[in-house]
């Protein structure tokens, strides 16, 4: 069912990439989950018609190994897989409206085949011969010029060399027509420096690409319509799941990390021209996340496992430290360290300290939230601070935007500072009204970002119990 003109002026469409299946999940596609649940949840509060989007990629040479390594049958795999990626969306309190799967043959495949079979029909999918260096780690041909001391610098791996004859797509014919729109910001790239690498990219030469894959080096994936020797291409058929909630695309906003970014910013668009369907809007891509400076990898022991975090301080706690440590668009670094250094300041002293320290001077003297505030410089700070936030989110900063709530916090800690309620008779109701009002608004704020917190704190302006937030570290 389509929605209507006035549905579609109000929806908005957000998507994470859809999480490869080849291992458990880690800590990078956490952050990529909870930036994607801040923009729904942000959106969903302003108004908007949402549908969010996640899910697994399940098929491709790299799984049907892992599978087989472990002998179990490539579906036996990545179901086992793709349901701990489900269960990290609980875990995480993310709003996703839907969980999509590769290997859904009712609503993925359907999709796959007539999106094919359109381009085969334009005559933008045609068969040759190839011979070039696959690196399986990244599911993609390779150029040698790209490699280091003949390695993927992505995987630390020498790629494989293939030859055999695929099915590709004219991707040469749309690059500059990608480039324009990308130029024009009609598809906004954000950071700029993304956008920069991706049109200096286009720049050097752009050659069509390989969307299949002969069966004798892979059978995990979707068979190509009318020649059953090919699979298509991992990559090709992924990117089509964007497009299962059909009635809301094109989609506001792709959130991704930098490794996959250029086959979103180019191929995916490439594809979508070839076909007649509107491009996504934005394209948000964040960095990676180490752990003490190195990057996260099995054999040194240093995989930071979300479940166990999250059961340890929090799901709350996990999403802040995420969103406000980590630059938005950058690479950043995760030790327990910092983790806790962040809990305990920000959160235990911060957040925590606020909201227990008015609410038990309130609770004494039986006050409630006030409507409205009769002080001009809380309001002031107030306004100024929901300006700030607004701006923050519209340029996907979720790190600014939460510094400007524990500015606000802090705010509120020198007022008590000043004014000490405790010791005050004539204008302590003043005093408590606009400090009760304040952490309304600070937890009106928080919703998007720490939605139990900020549950927790509006029913604890409304509870004569006290329950604290974020008992210290």
């Amino acid at each position: 069912m389509l929605l209507s003109y006035i549905e579609m002026k109000n929806k908005f469409y957000i998507t994470t990439s859809i999480a490869y299946t080849n291992a458990l999940p880690h800590i990078g596609f956490v952050l990529e989950l909870v930036q994607a649940d801040v923009l729904a949840r942000h959106q969903k509060i302003l108004g908007k018609n949402v549908f969010f989007l996640t899910g697994t990629d399940e098929h491709g040479l790299k799984i049907e190994r892992k599978a087989e390594e472990q002998g179990k049958a490539p579906i036996v795999f990545v179901d086992e897989i793709s349901e701990r990626y489900r269960a990290l969306t609980k875990v995480l309190n993310i709003s996703n409206n839907d969980f999509i799967r590769t290997t859904d043959r009712k609503r993925h495949w359907p999709t796959v085949e007539k999106f094919w079979n359109k381009l085969v029909k334009k005559g933008d999918i045609y068969k040759k011969k190839y011979k070039g260096l696959y690196c399986v780690g990244c599911e993609a041909f390779v150029k040698e010029k790209d490699l280091i001391n003949g390695k993927c610098p992505n995987h630390d791996n020498k790629p494989e060399s293939v030859e055999e004859e695929n099915y590709f797509f004219k991707l040469s014919k749309y690059a500059s027509l990608v480039k324009k729109e990308i130029e024009k910001d009609k598809i906004k790239i954000i950071p700029e420096s993304r956008k920069n690498e991706i049109l200096s990219f286009i720049n050097q030469g752009i050659e069509d690409i390989s969307v299949s894959r002969s069966k004798e080096s892979s059978k995990w994936g979707i068979p190509v319509p009318d020649d059953p020797d090919q699979i298509i291409y991992v990559w090709f058929e992924a990117l089509l799941n964007y497009l299962f909630p059909h009635r809301y695309w094109p989609a506001d906003v792709h959130c991704l990390g930098k490794d996959i970014f250029r086959f979103h910013a180019l191929m995916w668009p490439a594809m979508l021209l070839a076909v007649g369907l509107e491009r996504p809007k934005n394209i948000f891509v964040h960095g990676f996340i180490t752990a003490d400076g190195k990057k996260m990898s099995k054999s040194l022991g240093n995989v930071i496992g979300p479940f166990e975090l999250v059961g340890k301080y929090g799901v709350d706690a996990v999403r802040y430290f995420l969103l406000r440590e980590i630059p938005s668009t950058e690479d950043g670094d995760f030790t327990y360290d910092k983790f806790e250094q962040r809990y305990n300041s920000d959160l235990a002293s911060g957040i925590g300290n606020l909201v227990a320290r008015v609410v038990k001077i309130a609770q004494s003297l039986k006050l409630s939230v006030p409507d409205k505030l009769s002080d001009k410089s809380f309001q002031k700070a107030i306004d100024k601070s929901k300006k700030e936030y607004k701006k923050a989110l519209d340029e996907f900063k979720f790190n600014e935007a939460l510094a400007v709530i524990w500015e606000l916090i802090s705010f509120c800690d020198k007022y008590i500072e000043k004014e000490r309620p405790w010791e005050q008779s004539d204008n302590q109701n003043t005093i408590l009204n606009n400090l009760l009002f304040a952490i309304k608004e600070i937890a009106s704020l928080l919703k998007p970002f720490l939605p139990e917190t900020s549950e927790k704190i509006l029913e604890h302006l409304k509870s004569e119990k006290s329950i604290p937030l974020f008992p210290r570290i």
